[in-house]
């Protein structure tokens, strides 16, 4: 009967389970019709209008981020926008995202405007990169671009690394800065000191420079001094800009892409890995606690649709399941600390080489990396340990729990058959000795092994001991 609840409990755990992966994909289908929705209920603009697509770039440049500026601008493209513009504020990002966004740019057929702003705003790092490769570049007074030396970053500090393979990034990076920058007529020269040199421009700087085209204080004073200016495309053709009434049409991401942004940052993604793969061991550990299983599981399928997304390092991965098994062998044979210290070593040094862009210093950060290695560690040890001394335990629960105890025999254990009755627990079972052992009525025996309806019992005490 306990088998068969087990076996209802266990089945319920796995609809509940395939219920929530089914309402995950729900919300996203939903996510991305409401995105399609947004995208194509573009609103009414009067006759003489221009209608100009804004899209932002706030925050770190990741997978998402770049998934919603590509997309923008394909839309815009597909809806003959007159222009498409791009305000930014950003500290740089992942090489292969900003990869992306400067493809498309490159590639649009509509004139694309990059934007610093507001004031205190900045395009640093691989921002420098975009702001260069749009049709018009401009800055608000009080902003700031360049800084985009190549890095190889671990945990926020920035590593040595071989002057060969620093040179070969290096040269990389400045070629395709000046594959694009000197079509678009930049000062090709200067822009490429910020790659070398680690060069910052303020905006006066960089117009002074021909690194941008315009410093405007607000979107409406760029488009005003846009209107009626013409520009070179990338293909060296011209186009003059007609914006007489500009129109900004700003659209920003969807819940969905929100929801994504965060979950592919390097920290969450990181700390998402590590609680699916705890949540889902501790439910193989302890069946039956539900919420591990099911926390667990969600977590796991959260980050690995950030792992679809990231430029994830195998073998960060590998120090990562290395770490844990060395959790597990210290809980097992216990070794003075000295496999979970390296556990530990090694669950920090794959979190820190876990995602990989050589062009920025975007990955886990250090104080998260120690922040939940070291916890992880006592609470795998631990659990781990706590699994094993359960299973020395007696058992607590069904016909297992009769080895050991003592009973009364009530029906003489015959020489020839070696079956009688005892009392055992309260209730009375066939017992069986040894052939050739006899044992009288009202002596003591203890159970050695249960076979289906018979214990199989040893004698204790005699009767005359059990009355003295």
């Amino acid at each position: 009967m306990r088998a068969g609840m087990a076996s209802k409990t266990i089945v319920r755990q796995r609809w509940f389970l395939l219920w929530v992966c089914a309402c995950m994909a729900m919300i996203a289908a939903m996510g991305h019709a409401s995105r399609a929705v947004n995208a194509s209920g573009v609103a009414d603009l009067p006759g003489n209008a221009s209608n100009v697509v804004e899209l932002r770039i706030d925050g770190e440049i990741e997978p998402i981020l770049a998934e919603y500026v590509v997309n923008g601008i394909e839309q815009a493209s597909k809806e003959h926008a007159s222009l498409i513009l791009i305000t930014m504020d950003t500290p740089g990002g992942l090489d292969t995202s900003m990869r992306e966004i400067i493809q498309a740019i490159l590639q649009s057929p509509v004139p694309v405007v990059t934007y610093v702003a507001p004031s205190g705003s900045r395009a640093a790092s691989a921002g420098f990169f975009i702001l260069l490769s749009a049709d018009v570049a401009a800055m608000s007074p009080g902003t700031e671009t360049g800084a985009a030396s190549p890095i190889m970053a671990v945990g926020g500090q920035v590593m040595q690394i071989d002057e060969t393979l620093r040179k070969k990034i290096v040269n990389d990076a400045t070629a395709f800065l000046r594959s694009y920058a000197l079509r678009r007529g930049r000062n090709t020269d200067l822009a490429v000191t910020a790659v070398t040199d680690a060069k910052a421009f303020s905006e006066k700087e960089a117009l002074d420079g021909k690194l941008i085209d315009l410093v405007a204080t607000s979107p409406e004073q760029l488009l005003a001094a846009l209107d009626g200016r013409t520009i070179t495309r990338l293909d060296g053709t011209t186009l003059k800009l007609s914006l007489p009434h500009p129109a900004i049409d700003a659209r920003g991401m969807t819940g969905r892409e929100k929801f994504l942004t965060r979950i592919v940052e390097p920290d969450a993604f990181f700390i998402l890995l590590l609680v699916g793969v705890f949540g889902l061991y501790t439910e193989f550990t302890h069946p039956g606690l539900f919420a591990p299983g099911v926390v667990g599981g969600i977590a796991l399928v959260l980050a690995l649709i950030a792992m679809f997304h990231l430029p994830v390092n195998f073998a960060g991965l590998l120090l990562i399941v290395l770490a844990l098994s060395l959790f597990v062998i210290e809980a097992k044979y216990p070794t003075h600390g000295i496999l979970g210290v390296g556990g530990v070593i090694a669950m920090v040094l794959g979190a820190l080489t876990l995602i990989r862009s050589p062009l920025t210093g975007m990955g886990v950060s250090l104080t998260t990396a120690l922040g939940v290695a070291i916890p992880l560690a006592v609470i795998v040890v631990i659990l781990t340990r706590a699994v094993i001394r359960s299973r020395s335990w007696k058992q607590a629960a069904g016909r297992e729990e009769l080895i050991g105890e003592e009973g009364e025999i009530i029906e003489p254990v015959e020489i020839a058959s070696g079956l009688g009755m005892a009392r055992v627990h309260g209730e009375i079972w066939r017992v069986a000795a040894p052939k050739g052992d006899g044992i009288a009525k009202g002596s003591w025996v203890r159970v050695k092994k249960v076979d289906g309806l018979t214990l199989h019992v040893e004698l204790v005490r005699p009767p005359q001991s059990a009355t003295t």
